[in-house]
């Protein structure tokens, strides 16, 4: 997950400064909270609960799978962590300038702690997926409707993977521009509001009509997010949406690479 990207340090000194830079993001997150880490549970609890309701007793729902309470939020967990993670993106540099411009440690180490620290809050969101998955067999009496955890719960750490990847590189292109563009800020968090919608969360890509199912295979989250869904709805399967998520999420990793290193010293003196 870790980029050397733009000064020098032994990776042992990199990991461990990575470390504790994400850990101080989530002990000042928790200590001013009075729920502290179940802020991580409830927030996508909440939502799901939302969405759930409107999609499911509001409107006749067309899209997803059954239970679509899981379907749900096997996307929205994971969605809360790219969410969450490209918007302090847009700070990530103006946020600590005096410590991004003293430390001798490698500047993209202030991308990959959120990347970090946005990964474990997603790691300790799981139990609303757990809670819901295990309520659902215990008390579904339909076999339609009693979610099956099959072999493609061993796709899920490769979705992790793949999502840190993708969002290391949009970190390293977020960031820096950011930094030199001020009204970029503003710009990703109108970019993100609609990147939820053009996401297939509330739905898959199975649901889109033909032309729209094409564009949202350039999504790299849609290959991603079919990855996490594997576990309990092995029709999510689709080998060329993945391939090309993978494809897309190491080109973006690259040309963020080469953007930072471009912008990593005009970035300095601007901040």
């Amino acid at each position: 997950m870790a980029s050397t990207v733009g000064a020098p340090g032994t990776p042992r000194r990199y990991f461990h400064s990575l470390w504790l830079l994400s850990g101080r993001d989530l002990k000042v997150r928790y200590s001013t909270s009075a729920l502290g880490y179940l802020w991580s549970v409830l927030d996508p609890l909440v939502m799901s609960g939302i969405y759930w309701f409107v999609f499911t007793r509001v409107f006749e729902r067309t899209v997803g799978e059954q239970p679509y309470i899981i379907f749900l939020i096997t996307a929205l967990l994971p969605w809360v962590w790219f969410n969450a993670a490209v918007g302090d993106f847009t700070r990530a540099f103006k946020k600590d300038a005096r410590l991004v411009r003293s430390t001798a440690i490698p500047r993209a180490i202030w991308v990959n702690r959120i990347v970090l620290s946005k990964g474990i809050e997603f790691l300790f969101s799981l139990p609303v997926l757990a809670i819901f998955v295990v309520t659902n067999i215990l008390i579904e009496t339909d076999p339609e409707h009693t979610v099956q955890v099959g072999w493609g719960i061993l796709l899920f750490p490769v979705a992790a993977l793949l999502q840190a990847v993708l969002l290391v590189g949009l970190g390293l292109l977020v960031a820096p521009l950011c930094a030199l563009y001020t009204d970029l800020e503003r710009t990703t968090a109108l970019i993100l509001r609609a990147l939820f919608y053009a996401t297939p969360i509330i739905y898959s890509v199975n649901d889109l009509p033909g032309a729209f199912q094409t564009l949202g295979m350039f999504n790299p989250l849609a290959g991603i997010f079919s990855l996490y869904r594997m576990a309990f709805f092995p029709d999510q399967w689709q080998p060329e949406l993945v391939a090309m998520s993978a494809a897309m999420s190491f080109a973006i990793l690259a040309l963020g690479i080469w953007v930072f290193r471009s912008l990593e010293r005009t970035v300095l003196k601007e901040l």
